[in-house]
Order: C-alpha cells, then structure tokens, then sequence
C-alpha cells in the first residue's frame, strides 16, 4: 500500500489524518508539526507516529499532505519534491506565483505528482456542472457569479481574503469556463481585524468572452458557498455546502400591455439530486489514484499556478484601481 504522512495538524491537517485513516489502499505512517504535543496526540488518536523532524517523516513515505501556513509551502514543498516524495499541497500552492512556479516545475523535472488543495473542484456539484457543460445541456456560459462569505476565521494569519477564500472560486471559475483569464479587475478593503483585505469583489474576463465574479468576505454573520452561471439555455445555481444544483428555465407567454404589472411568464425549476460526498475524500482518492495510475491529478501544479497569478492579478487591481492583463 501507499504509505502517505502529513505535515501540518492545523484544522485542514488533521481532516487529512482522518481521511487518510479511513482509505483502504494507504497506510498512514505519521504526522509532523511543530506542536509536539498537538502532533503526538493526532499520532496516538490515528495509531501513526509523530515526526518532530518533517525531514524524518518524508524517508518514510511515498506521499505527502503539505498542510502548513502559506508562507511555509515553498519551503516544505522544496524538501518533499527534492526527497522524490508525492505532494498533496493544500491551497494556495505558495505564496506567490513564482514559488508556485519553481514547485510546479521541481515535480516535473524530479516526476513525482503535485496536486493542489482546490478541494470544491472535487465536489459533487462542481462535477455534475461540468459533464452537463461538455454535454452542452446548458448552452454556452455568458457568465459565473460567486458569493463565498464568512465571518472571521482567527486561524489564519499569513493572507487576505483573497488568497484564502477567492481563489477556491477563481479555480472553479476557470475550470467551468474552460479557458483562461485574460483581464482582471478588482475593488478590496479592510474593515475588520485583519491585517489584510477582508473583503473584495473581483471580475474575470476569460479569452472565450465569458465574464465571471467572485464576491467574498471576512465580514458576513453567516457561512454561504455559493455560484450561479447563467447560460444561453439555462439559469443554474450551485450551493457547495447543501450540494444541490438548481436549474431553471422561462418563456413569456402573451403579454398584455395594459397589465404589466402581471406577466405572463412561466419558470420551470428543477433540482438535481446528488449523491452527497464528502469533497476532501474525493480529492485524497484522486491524488493516490493519479500517484498509482501515473496520471495527473484533478487540480495540477499548472492549475495552482495560474489560480495564484489571477490572484495576484487581483490584488494589484485592488491597490492600483487599473485593470491587470494577462498574455
């Protein structure tokens, strides 16, 4: 079996324990965290051992979660790629796009595989959008607007809004859009606690003319993961959380113009039920499954590359109030 570890027990960290704990064609090996007695404790409660060293861990293991702060990905992510070790990075995969790049391009050269923690990828509605995409169900997209908001999480420290929650939905974005962005404009500020942006509003333009929007914030009382794409055929919306898709439709009948107070419009809606599963087990599954089959992975070290350039493209927008182009 596949022997995998984790370094970084932080709340993400410790999920990735878990789910690891519970596939069958791996064996977890250890855990390493500078809390020695946080990690010792994950060790004893999952029956693995606890590395002091994150060095020590990866002689151990064929593959590795990488579930440390930001600033520490490149750093780790150098030690694991260099000791021809398989690398889950959680999101984003550095810091910036140039670490991000330098990681990418030090797995490819080594051939060990590099996934990217862009965990709503691997949710069942993010799936069951795109097949109906290719299948051209809906008709082309025009556009894809995001709202993924939230009260402040106290845990992280190193990053804005923007790296910590937009770019889950820049990632889905592009991905369901099928092309790259080209333009980017953004509006960000700081309200709360945070020593970053706590909330920004971000607009892509992709090379196929479709127009997204990724609303998102530190700020809201309530947790809400949601998109809408509207199309040429369809209106759908997704909700992450409740996995649900809701897809509707609309003709006029005959309008009376002496009545526009009562249209005569006719909305179908139709609610599609998934399978409810959880994201992060898919993802694990299909990062050992791409280290076992030789393939890539769902969410590439390219993908988390470009998801960091939109980024950054977006922070520059915010400070400089100028839209930031692509090549």
């Amino acid at each position: 079996m596949l022997k995998v570890g984790v370094i970084g027990i932080g709340a993400m960290g410790k999920n990735h324990v878990r789910v690891y704990s519970e596939l069958d064609n791996v064996k977890l090996i250890g855990v390493s965290d500078k809390d020695k007695v946080g990690g010792k404790a994950i060790a004893t409660k999952f029956g693995c051992r606890f590395y002091e060293n994150h060095l020590e861990l990866l002689k151990q293991v064929d593959a590795v979660t990488i579930a440390v702060p930001t600033a520490k990905h490149y750093e780790i992510g150098r030690d694991a790629v260099d000791s021809g070790v398989n690398v889950l990075m959680e999101k984003p995969l550095a810091g910036t796009s140039g670490e991000a790049e330098k990681i990418a391009g030090m797995a490819d050269e080594v051939g060990v595989t590099l996934a990217v923690g862009h965990i709503e990828r691997h949710n069942p509605v993010v799936r069951h959008t795109k097949q109906m995409l290719e299948k051209g169900e809906f008709g082309k997209i025009i556009n894809l607007s995001s709202r993924r908001v939230s009260n402040y999480p106290p845990r992280i420290r190193d990053v804005g809004v923007i790296m910590d929650l937009a770019v889950h939905d820049i990632d889905v974005s592009r991905y369901l859009a099928g092309d790259e962005v080209t333009e980017v404009f953004a509006v960000a500020g700081k309200s709360g606690q945070c020593e970053f942006e706590d909330h920004a509003t971000i607009v892509l333009k992709y090379r196929n003319d479709v127009l997204g929007i990724v609303d998102t914030n530190w700020l809201t009382p309530m947790r809400v993961r949601e998109m809408s794409i509207t199309c040429e055929k369809r209106f759908v919306k997704l909700d992450y959380m409740a996995q649900s898709i809701h897809i509707s439709t609309s003709k006029f009948g005959e309008v009376n113009e002496a009545n526009l107070f009562q249209l005569p419009l006719e909305m179908e809606t139709v609610s599609v039920g998934l399978k409810k599963e959880e994201p992060l087990k898919l993802e694990l599954e299909d990062f050992v499954d791409a280290i076992e089959r030789k393939r890539g992975p769902l969410v590439t070290g390219e993908d988390g590359v470009k998801v960091i350039q939109i980024a950054e493209g977006a922070m520059k927008s915010a400070h400089t109030g100028e839209v930031v182009r692509f090549g």
